[in-house]
């Protein structure tokens, strides 16, 4: 795959107002040539998840700045190299960084309120992208990466974690239940490096990656908004899971207009080694390409 023409991003911090206060690493990719065609926010996945997909979340910004978009990437509260610790981290003060990238970016490139804008997820972060564009009534498309469709599965697998390592070493037996117990006492709970409190996990295991209380319809135009799904497979003839395919119905049936794809590649937010997707960098810039030849422009800034 040809890499992308664009210069290196922009590493920034940016000045939280927020009552979490401290500063939050962006990394800030300028659109190419050409008019601008919208606004990129990107919103990593859970705990680990998230330092195994820095490169291919790069290498996607890089590609999309090419075509004309301006991405930011921004590490949450307690997450990479922003302020705070992880275990301090609620909900909210990620929807709160949500807000401040989108105000910043907006400011970044003197974009109106109603330019097009993107928020793109992986993994748990298309949940937080929901969550957020609901409670701070942001407009936008959403971009979906292999998404999960409820955080109480994200919560289950990041407690797998603890169980497997403590299987491993003989004391395995009933730390599922203890884990949940000690968070429903009020109690944080460290697994794999990281401390999760108890508000940060009752939050995420309330999240469902639905269409509810979102508006489909543009403010002008009439043009739908749009939700890209796409997910990741090593196998040539895979199909979207059955729980997919009932969240994609709903966005639907919400009038939001849908594209949906599986494409060819490994799960690089998992895997032992940094692995590429090249297929999924391809398949997210045609999935955003502008409108063919005598379709609505749903894109392009005018």
């Amino acid at each position: 795959m040809q890499g992308p023409t664009c210069p290196q991003p922009e590493a920034l911090f940016l000045a939280a107002h927020s009552v979490a206060g401290g500063q939050r690493l962006g990394l800030f990719h300028a659109p190419v040539g050409g008019p601008l065609r919208g606004l990129v926010i990107y919103l990593h996945p859970f705990a680990e998840e998230m330092n195994k997909s820095r490169r291919m979340a790069a290498l996607q910004a890089r590609a999309l700045a090419d075509t004309g978009y301006a991405v930011l990437q921004i590490d949450l509260l307690g997450c990479g190299d922003s302020s705070g610790d992880f275990g301090d981290a609620s909900w909210n003060d990620w929807i709160d960084d949500v807000e401040l990238a989108v105000q910043w970016l907006r400011q970044r490139m003197a974009a109106p309120a109603n330019a097009p804008l993107w928020l793109w997820g992986l993994r748990a972060g298309c949940l937080l992208a929901v969550n957020a564009a609901r409670h701070l009534q942001v407009r936008c498309n959403f971009l979906f990466w292999a998404p999960t469709c409820s955080g109480k599965t994200v919560l289950q697998q990041f407690l797998r974690l603890k169980v497997a390592s403590d299987l491993v070493g003989g004391t395995g037996k009933g730390v599922m239940e203890g884990l949940r117990q000690q968070l429903a006492a009020g109690t944080a709970v460290d697994i794999a490096g990281y401390r999760l409190a108890p508000s940060l996990a009752s939050a995420l295991e309330g999240c469902e990656l639905s269409p509810a209380g979102l508006e489909p319809m543009q403010d002008s135009g009439a043009q739908h908004r749009r939700v890209v799904w796409l997910e990741l497979s090593t196998r040539e003839d895979a199909s979207l899971t059955p729980v997919a395919v009932k969240t994609t119905a709903l966005w639907e049936q919400a009038g939001f207009a849908l594209h949906s794809n599986t494409v060819r590649g490994p799960g690089f937010w998992q895997t032992t080694e940094i692995e590429d997707a090249p297929a999924l960098i391809t398949a997210t810039c045609a999935a955003l390409a502008p409108a063919k030849p005598g379709e609505p422009a749903q894109d392009l800034l005018v």
